[in-house]
């Protein structure tokens, strides 16, 4: 399919923000989000891979030249970094920051030491943002499909080597799809894997996600920011390279990402934050809405993957807790593992069983005292967004009879 011409903006898009419920993860209060796809059960999720490379390809090695050549705001990023961050970006050359095109900071806490994976890493921003979080003594991977985009990145390692004292980067050519062609990434070799709003321009997110867990050590994480929907995005939007390459029409429905991540070995999928994000060029909502997809709102989220084999599908309630210490560099007063687990600094904190084993069987085990074990259970954790869904239940406790009580 050509791909429409976008017009001059001459209004202001700015979709309805999505109203969250209990079925939906998002919070329109948090952060910067993206866009959605068809079922991961459905054939039609697979679009013409080859095809779909090499206009994602080509959309960002020869038709942009900088992030000021996007269409839309979906591959920008509205929030303001944290202050080491902040201090990581100012080092950075201004040709690797003028191609940047990302939706938000996947750059988790205690990464020194560590091997990290950006994929879709593009011109390297991330990659060099990690290198100097990482230290001298750990190691930043970085993948990229497009040639012109890893020349730029290539072209100022040596600048930023020299800026940082050490070189601890490396950059190669190939899809995140096919990671099994990298000869440097073994099974269980990498401490966290990032990517910034590149998961959704794969046609197959399912042997992305399936290829993370393999290459991720035990306890390690997959730790990303991308764009998501309330529905499915319709087949000819998908169709539609345009809306592809600017992150929109090739995003996923995000009931059918948490289901996808599950079938693919990471139990719980945890939100750190999310925000919606505004398209903001009338003839972008034009074309939508002329192919059916009015009503489609799309959002920024960033998400936390854990590599633990003993993570259930639910929040079990083991009578268990967590006190946190303080001891995350730039977090004394207390730290968030994710947008509805913010533990203050000495106070007792319960927490199901899954968070407690994101916590004690991760690097993060140093910085949390631990109470309680795995022997007794007491049910699901309340507020996890379940219950018993028995109807002689309520009876019994003299509620009502209408219907059960399970969480969908």
């Amino acid at each position: 399919m050509v791909p429409f011409s976008i017009a001059a903006i001459t209004t202001t898009f700015l979709l309805q923000p999505y109203s969250a419920s209990a079925f939906s993860p998002f919070h329109t209060n948090n952060f910067h989000k993206r866009s959605p796809i068809r079922s991961t059960t459905d054939d039609a999720l697979f679009v013409d891979e080859t095809s779909t490379h090499n206009s994602v390809s080509d959309y960002y090695g020869k038709t942009l030249s900088s992030s000021d050549d996007l269409k839309t705001n979906a591959c920008c990023t509205a929030a303001a970094p944290a202050n080491n961050i902040k201090s990581a970006i100012a080092k950075i050359h201004p040709e690797v920051l003028k191609k940047y095109y990302g939706c938000g900071f996947c750059t988790p806490d205690l990464l020194e030491g560590t091997t990290v994976l950006d994929l879709g890493c593009g011109a390297g921003r991330d990659v060099y943002i990690a290198s100097q979080l990482v230290g001298a003594s750990g190691r930043v991977i970085g993948i990229d499909m497009t040639p012109e985009q890893l020349d730029t990145a290539k072209e100022y390692q040596a600048h930023h080597a020299k800026e940082f004292g050490y070189d601890n980067v490396e950059f190669h050519l190939g899809l995140i799809e096919n990671l099994d062609e990298i000869e440097s990434l073994e099974d269980n070799s990498v401490d966290i894997i990032i990517s910034n709003c590149v998961i959704n321009l794969c046609p197959d997110k399912e042997s992305v996600l399936k290829s993370c867990h393999r290459i991720l050590k035990p306890g390690g994480e997959l730790y990303f920011s991308d764009v998501y929907s309330n529905r499915r995005i319709s087949a000819s939007l998908r169709d539609d390279e345009v809306l592809w390459g600017e992150c929109l029409s090739g995003a996923l429905y995000w009931n059918d990402f948490q289901n996808l991540a599950k079938s693919c070995a990471f139990q719980d999928p945890r939100l750190v934050e999310d925000s919606v994000i505004t398209v903001e060029n009338a003839a972008v909502e034009q074309k939508i809405n002329e192919e059916g997809g009015e009503g489609l709102e799309f959002y920024s989220a960033t998400y936390r993957l854990f590599k633990l084999d003993e993570l259930e599908p639910h929040c079990e309630d083991h009578g268990q807790a967590v006190i946190y210490k303080g001891t995350i560099p730039s977090f004394r007063s207390g730290w968030a593992l994710d947008n509805h687990h913010y533990m203050e600094t000495g106070k007792v904190f319960p927490v199901c069983g899954n968070t407690f084993r994101m916590l004690k069987d991760t690097r993060f085990e140093e910085h949390f005292e631990f109470i309680g074990d795995f022997e007794r259970h007491y049910g699901i954790f309340e507020g996890c967004g379940t219950s018993m869904p028995f109807e002689s239940q309520n009876s019994s406790a003299g509620g009502s009879t209408d219907g059960g009580g399970g969480c969908c």
